[in-house]
């Protein structure tokens, strides 16, 4: 990874932080200031940002140190965890919330200093859908789990900021005050089913589940950089440290081609592809001799093995790139 995308991963981590502290404190005064259970509920899950964001500082830092003797794919998984420590968060955030405004729907609440305070809410909404939308981006842009955990989770503090103004400005406009808790408790759902949806997707990272969406795109350039002599690309499997991609595929080529010119052609290959990629990686492919079974999908030339004359090349659609079989029915 480049030390300018470390650099602005870090600035990221410490914007999140100073801006997650800055809109804590304008919270808290403004439950401080109408004593309403829905403006403390979003203050709580503030409290969330700010504890995920100094464990994502931490966490970024450490991610970024590169591959050693113990960590041979580098040290990306980090930030998985801190996706999943954030997402508990939020989950315990919304549990204690729906547990705080039950008891205050059931005890009544006296409201007070509602403008003020909505006010105060819709100004630190404002600030938080731009946090949340800055840090998606830094995330995105550098492959960091952390800082897209971050960014989806103050994206949707965002929307809590919402609720809680729809719920203010309907006690301020019926005078109905047992709608302050009833609008907390929506948010506490709300905040659960984030949290569990930031722990499962985190956990797939952890995984490894398939991301079929970067497969597509590894075939996508596969075709663009095909040249004669790749005649398949399958059982493609990968492997995500953070912002490096470790890519195994079998790779099929023509079977008289000396172990020189394929360690060559398929560096050409992985090169190709992989700087046009996005992220930092590597591709480890498991040689596959054609055995004269692809001679109708096989277009280089000459070729002394030849059984039968070239057709049409193998697509690289996703069933083909991930499937495991070594030698499908493309014999004539």
């Amino acid at each position: 990874m480049g030390s300018s995308a470390v650099s602005q991963r870090r600035l990221a981590s410490w914007i999140s932080l100073g801006v997650s502290l800055a809109l804590f404190g304008a919270k808290y005064l403004a439950y401080r200031l109408t004593g309403s259970q829905a403006v403390l509920s979003d203050a709580m899950e503030s409290v969330v940002n700010v504890v995920a964001a100094g464990f994502a500082l931490g966490i970024v830092h450490y991610a970024a140190q590169p591959a050693d003797e113990d960590h041979p794919y580098g040290h990306g998984k980090a930030e998985l965890f801190s996706a999943t420590f954030e997402g508990g968060l939020i989950l315990l955030a919304g549990i204690l919330i729906c547990v705080g405004a039950v008891q205050a729907l059931v005890e009544g609440a006296a409201l007070r200093k509602l403008d003020l305070g909505l006010a105060i809410v819709a100004g630190a909404g404002i600030a938080n859908g731009a946090l949340g939308l800055y840090l998606k981006g830094i995330g995105r842009k550098h492959h960091s789990a952390a800082l897209e955990a971050s960014g989806a989770h103050v994206l949707s503090d965002m929307w809590t900021t919402v609720g809680v103004l729809i719920g203010l400005g309907l006690v301020r406009i019926t005078g109905y005050t047992w709608l302050d808790p009833v609008a907390a408790i929506a948010v506490g759902l709300q905040l659960s089913w984030n949290g569990l949806g930031v722990v499962r997707r985190a956990a797939g990272g952890l995984l490894d589940v398939e991301d079929r969406v970067l497969i597509e795109r590894l075939g996508g350039l596969f075709t663009k950089h095909r040249f004669p002599g790749i005649i398949r690309v399958h059982h493609t499997r990968m492997i995500r440290s953070g912002s490096f991609h470790h890519v195994d595929a079998h790779l099929v080529v023509p079977e008289f081609w000396s172990v020189q010119k394929a360690h060559e052609e398929t560096d050409r290959l992985e090169r190709a592809v992989m700087g046009e990629y996005g992220a930092n990686g590597e591709i480890a492919f498991h040689l596959d001799p054609c055995q004269r079974a692809y001679c109708s999908k096989c277009d280089l030339e000459p070729c002394p093995v030849r059984t039968r004359s070239f057709r049409s090349r193998i697509p690289f659609t996703m069933e083909e790139l991930i499937s495991p079989v070594e030698l499908p029915a493309y014999r004539d």
